[in-house]
């Protein structure tokens, strides 16, 4: 049998599973929405380097192997193992996940809540279901995209979040997705964040791993910002070495929102992450940062769109990597402003630093424009360290390596230093400086 036809036979077999787990959910939007995804991800092929999409990604390693939904999983997860991941356990809000499924036992703060809902998405299925078939699936759609489909044919947990209008959230959510399994599992976490009217809402989204096996991580998330909204959205990707991750993160806007996206990479084998934000009506701005370091054989693909469909609408994008050993990392940044979006500001940058001479990187910004009353522009940039930098650091006392870290996290720290709360930027900051020393021991 041909190995694409096994692999679709196996989720197959785990769908029959997730239907007999659901018992009455079964019935309802939701449980439709979940088959006409496994209809669609049965009719849909894998992706090839033919594809241009996906010219520089070979996801081959990925549907080599035989992934289970995690479900089927029986390995948890111990407190102590996971409080190591903790960053600020008083004041923030914490949700824990192992291997795709919620813990209430791991997670605290979010029963706590005034003014808006923080919970995961099994318990909004029962308690919320009309909001839940409202939103969810609306703009991560599934005709097109195989991962997307397989995906929300197997939602049954996740994050949900809804703030009702005028409302500040105080703390932080910090969203913890923790792999711990000795088999080869698919974690498809989905994620629905709902910011009403002029409401306020920070959010972090991290992967991490207890266990060095492979897995597959295959998350979808929508955000919805209503008008005057501002969502702050941090995701952290370090799984396991050897893991796959693809990610899909669709974002919607109304008039006057504000949406701040931060996406660093550390970890995983092959991370394909897909960003994409919308403006629905005029007066909104994003802003989209991005981080990764990569070493050994690792690769990074970001694919970013930004959809200016309306007029008066601000976004800045900046994506930034350093490259080590033989790892490769492609970016794939689109801004397209429509004919009717005048009065578009959108700026697009991608700058990369490599640190041996078998890294390599693909870069392709890319504008389309159909209105004529914009300002905008794109760049990028594949380059070493500088030469006179490092002499100049030299010249004043510094060692020839000290002097590269200073230079390496100085371009890179960049990205994070605008990030509104100070534990997180803290920590990514630490981060960035243990990765790359790390790297240039090696």
């Amino acid at each position: 049998m041909d190995k694409h036809k096994e692999l679709k036979e196996l989720f197959n077999k785990g769908f029959t599973s997730l239907e007999n787990r659901l018992n009455g959910g079964t019935k309802g939007e939701l449980h439709t929405y979940r088959k006409d995804a496994l209809k669609r991800f049965n009719e849909l092929r894998f992706p090839t380097i033919k594809d241009e999409e996906w010219k520089y990604t070979n996801i081959s390693p990925v549907i080599a192997k035989y992934f289970k939904p995690s479900a089927d999983s029986a390995v948890i997860a111990d407190a102590k193992g996971v409080d190591r991941f903790f960053i600020n356990r008083n004041d923030f809000i914490h949700l824990v996940f192992v291997n795709g499924r919620f813990s209430d036992e791991l997670s605290f703060g979010w029963k706590e809540t005034e003014g808006f809902t923080v919970t995961n998405l099994k318990t909004a299925i029962k308690d919320k279901p009309e909001i839940v078939s409202g939103y969810i699936g609306k703009n991560a759609v599934i005709e097109d995209n195989i991962f997307t489909a397989l995906s929300s044919a197997f939602i049954e947990d996740g994050t949900f979040i809804y703030v009702n209008k005028n409302t500040v959230v105080e703390k932080p959510v910090h969203i913890f997705y923790v792999t711990n399994s000795n088999e080869e599992i698919m974690n498809a976490p989905r994620n629905l964040f709902i910011a009403g009217a002029n409401s306020q809402i920070k959010v972090i989204e991290s992967y991490e791993a207890l266990s060095s096996a492979a897995y597959f991580t295959n998350v979808v998330t929508e955000i919805f910002l209503e008008e005057g909204a501002v969502v702050e959205h941090i995701k952290i990707q370090d799984e396991a070495l050897g893991a796959y991750h693809i990610a899909r993160t669709e974002v919607s806007q109304k008039k006057a929102s504000n949406y701040l996206s931060y996406n660093v990479d550390f970890g995983g084998s092959i991370v394909r992450n897909n960003l994409h934000t919308r403006f629905d009506e005029s007066g909104a701005e994003n802003n989209l940062r991005g981080l990764y370091l990569t070493s050994g054989s690792q690769l990074v693909d970001n694919h970013t769109r930004i959809d200016h469909a309306m007029p008066h609408c601000l976004s800045h994008e900046l994506y930034k990597g350093v490259l080590n050993d033989s790892s490769r990392a492609v970016f794939n940044g689109k801004v397209m402003v429509r004919k009717d979006a005048q009065k578009t500001n959108a700026f697009q940058e991608n700058k990369n630093l490599l640190l041996s001479e078998d890294a390599l990187v693909n870069t392709k910004p890319q504008l389309e424009i159909f209105a004529d009353d914009v300002k905008c522009t794109h760049g990028a940039t594949v380059g070493q360290l500088s030469k006179d930098s490092l002499f100049y650091l030299k010249s004043r006392g510094f060692s020839h390596d000290t002097a590269m870290r200073v230079l390496i996290y100085a371009f890179a720290s960049d990205v994070v230093h605008a990030i509104d709360i100070p534990e997180i930027r803290d920590y990514l900051e630490k981060k960035i400086a243990e990765k790359l020393a790390t790297g240039l021991e090696n």
